[in-house]
């Protein structure tokens, strides 16, 4: 674990058990924006830990946060995180975990009932106990007992190439329900997020019973949590389709599906409060306040300090019926969802222009049966010419990947015969001959610099040895950006989201020579990939480094994942000139040859 990843873990931990000891909602905050900004980071901390003035710069670490660092750097330890482990019981956090429990709720469970953990949860459960709690009824209870199974037999969240098609499927079924006028999905899978824990579907309609017992009528639901006249909820089993794509990191207790029936007036408020971020909308209200105005779920009001909630008293809200209409009422532009993360993008004096799907028209990484895909080299072309792409290149393993069926020298020169022939019958697509070509683990590539010249693309990736330390992985990635005639370095961590971290090398230092070699870094959109991360992103974006969006075709629906791929660039802000899969051919066969010298 990275110096970057102990400090996020221990200022996460400190947030929440400073939530649960009653401190000031300012420390709790302070501690857990830490943990974002420093998880945001492409540099290692650990260099300047010592120096505070430094520290103090970055922005979201004040004064203490920056002792706290230093701290750790020279003691491997935090005070005050320690004081906070003896007196919160390691039980208690995990307690959090359980869906519909928060701090407060487990807070109460510890501090009244003496509840230090989810089998002391159990017990009260099941002793009545529990009941002798304020604002715990009976009903309550039950939805706590069938959170606990549900942690029990999942306890993972969502990747989001699983809970998407699942949101849409509801998307579609209720847009057929007779009186529904609007329907979406929400959340964080309407930002993007790689994973989610639970699907919101926001609904608008003129028959708020019918649509209720649509959607608790689903298939797939095995349980119902509530139903009420503003909000229902179910657990959706995951279909064998689902569970057959999530292999065994678990799943198997389905997801949480929540609907909540909005106002037609109050729709844009209400997309906006369940999108979130937490952090974003925070801001958002605190800007409100500013203005003498309040903010939720139901519209921008005049706040006039009554404790009632402005639409229950009949008042008339400033804005609400679209999101555009509320940011417009605070002094804002609209800021795409993605993009709401409390990362400086209430700043944004117009709305950036991020990349989209339709802006895609190559793909550049794909695989063939040359090596271990399952399409033809005429079904990859195809299949590329389907989607209206002006390129598609062939970069099948390279020998290396012996386990992946990678090609060696002689049978690349049979790939590229077979290409130039397919070339000749082929029009209104350029296919290129190039290789997915292994980084090892001293950096150098798996085929020398006579036969990567005669490539018209190359994709350098690593795929083994992606436990190496930090400085070793920054050198080995370093050296495979600086041969002339790397093109993209696929992948760049080898991170499989939620089952392996990959390499951890210093991203600024990979992106500094990415920008200095005009080498781009990809964005692998497969949803169990998606590496580079949002943050990595966001950094080359800064920086002016190029990007390329790729699905890393080994079938016909891989290049379904391009829209992960997309989401995640627009989360780190990339605009399509940065992106290289967005060019005209052109300008993006020029810039392939210009790495020829």
């Amino acid at each position: 674990m990275s110096f970057n990843d102990e400090l996020v873990s221990r200022f996460e931990q400190m947030a929440q058990m400073l939530e649960l000891t009653g401190a000031n909602p300012f420390r709790v905050n302070a501690h857990a924006r830490a943990a974002r900004v420093i998880d945001d980071l492409t540099t290692d901390l650990e260099s300047i830990a010592g120096d505070a003035k430094a520290l103090i710069a970055i922005p979201g670490i004040g004064k203490g946060i920056a002792e706290k660092i230093g701290e750790y750097a020279r003691t491997g330890a935090i005070g005050e995180h320690l004081d906070l482990l003896a007196q919160v019981p390691p039980g208690v956090v995990r307690m959090l975990e359980v869906p519909g429990l928060g701090p407060k709720k487990v807070g109460q469970l510890w501090k009244d009932l003496g509840v230090e953990d989810i089998e002391g949860l159990k017990r009260v459960i099941e002793d009545g106990s529990i009941l002798g709690l304020a604002r715990m009824g009976a009903k309550t209870v039950e939805n706590i007992r069938a959170s606990i199974a549900f942690l029990e037999t999942s306890g993972t969240r969502l990747h989001i190439g699983i809970a998407m098609p699942i949101a849409e499927a509801i998307v579609d079924r209720m847009e057929g329900i007779k009186g529904v006028t609007r329907v979406a999905y929400a959340g964080s899978l309407r930002r993007g997020r790689e994973t989610i824990g639970d699907i919101d579907i926001l609904v608008t309609t003129s028959d708020p019973d019918g649509a209720r017992e649509a959607f608790v009528a689903m298939e797939g639901v095995t349980e119902v949590l509530a139903k009420g006249a503003s909000k229902s909820s179910v657990r959706l089993s995951l279909g064998e389709r689902e569970h057959s794509r999530w292999g065994s990191d678990g799943g198997a207790g389905g997801v949480q599906v929540d609907l909540r029936v909005v106002p037609e007036a109050s729709w844009g408020a209400a997309l906006m409060y369940f999108s979130g971020s937490k952090e974003h909308n925070v801001r958002l209200r605190e800007r409100a306040q500013k203005q003498g105005l309040t903010l939720n779920e139901y519209g921008l009001y005049p706040d006039d300090g009554q404790s009632e909630p402005p639409q229950k008293r009949g008042i008339k809200a400033k804005a609400g019926k679209t999101e555009e209409s509320v940011y417009t009422a605070l002094g804002l532009v609209w800021v795409p969802p993605e993009i709401r993360e409390d990362r400086g993008e209430l700043a944004l004096a117009e709305t950036p222009r991020l990349v989209e799907v339709g802006d895609i028209r190559a793909e550049l990484h794909a695989h063939t049966t040359a090596s271990d895909g399952s399409m033809s080299l005429e079904e990859l072309v195809g299949e590329a010419k389907r989607r209206k792409f002006h390129t598609i290149a062939v970069t099948d393993h390279s020998k290396n990947s012996a386990q992946a069926g990678g090609l060696d020298e002689a049978r690349l020169r049979e790939q590229r015969a077979q290409i130039e022939a397919l070339r000749e019958t082929t029009t209104g697509i350029e296919i290129l001959c190039g290789s997915e070509v292994d980084i090892l683990g001293d950096g150098s590539l798996d085929f020398d610099d006579e036969v990567l010249a005669g490539l018209d693309v190359v994709v350098a990736s690593a795929h083994v040895a992606l436990g190496q330390e930090a400085s070793k992985a920054t050198a080995r990635l370093i050296r495979a950006i600086e041969n002339p005639f790397v093109h993209i370095i696929g992948h760049p961590t080898g991170r499989l989201v939620g089952r392996r971290k990959g390499l951890e090398p210093a991203m600024d230092e990979i992106i500094a020579c990415a920008l200095e070699h005009d080498v781009a870094l990809e964005i692998n959109a497969h949803w169990m990939r998606l590496d580079l991360r949002d943050t990595h992103v966001r950094a080359a974006v800064e920086a002016g480094a190029t990007i390329a969006i790729d699905c890393d075709d080994h079938q016909t629906a891989d290049f379904d994942n391009l829209r992960y791929g997309v989401l995640t660039g627009r989360r780190g802000w990339l605009t399509p000139e940065l992106c290289i899969n967005t060019w005209p051919k052109a300008k993006l066969h020029k810039w392939l040859r210009s790495r020829r010298g």
